[in-house]
């Protein structure tokens, strides 16, 4: 009689024991889909946009030009779960130039950040703005600009960050996209 009821006990506190660990192991699984995002959206830099090379009277030529700029590179991070938007933060990379024609020592470059439902429509664009001062001593400056607050609204918690697209680019002239298209390169040595 005893050993039934030891073994009624011990089956108890097994399914006791599997209950408990079942209840971790879901929290556990939560808390680690919180911390580990699924995919995040590719992040690309749109090519005619990537540089901007500024000639002092529309001459194309090295000793005309007035100022540069150029996206070095880019990176993003995300975090999303559930049906919760995905939050995204954007490091660009940014080097420019004053040129020989360059004759403000500050001037203000913009670039865009915009995200696209992938190879869809623009969903949301911003430019920013970046001044930049230059002196005798330096014709380059570089510059590391962090967007932390790019909020992606997703339609439900299927959508995954694979389905957008963050553009990154330079506030370019329809002039300075066919230059860019061009394949020709007039940048500065130091870049």
């Amino acid at each position: 009689m005893f050993g039934d009821l030891n073994k009624a006990f011990g089956a108890a506190f097994i399914a006791a024991g599997l209950a408990a660990s079942g209840c971790s192991s879901s929290s556990e699984a939560r808390a680690a889909r919180e911390r580990n995002p699924a995919p995040c959206p590719n992040i690309i830099v749109l090519s005619e946009a990537s540089r901007q090379v500024e000639f002092a009277d529309g001459v194309q030529s090295a000793d005309n030009i007035a100022y540069t700029a150029e996206v070095r590179d880019v990176s993003l991070s995300c975090r999303y779960f559930s049906d919760k938007p995905i939050n995204a933060s954007v490091s660009v990379d940014l080097a420019f130039g004053r040129g020989p024609k360059g004759e403000a020592r500050q001037k203000d470059f913009t670039y865009f950040v915009a995200v696209t439902r992938r190879d869809l429509e623009i969903i949301s664009k911003k430019e920013f703005t970046v001044p930049v001062k230059f002196s005798d001593k330096e014709a380059v400056k570089t510059v590391e600009e962090e967007i932390s607050k790019i909020i992606i609204p997703r339609l439900n918690e299927n959508v995954s960050g694979s389905n957008f697209e963050v553009v990154v680019g330079l506030a370019v002239t329809p002039r300075q996209i066919r230059f860019n298209r061009s394949g020709k390169s007039l940048k500065f040595p130091e870049l």
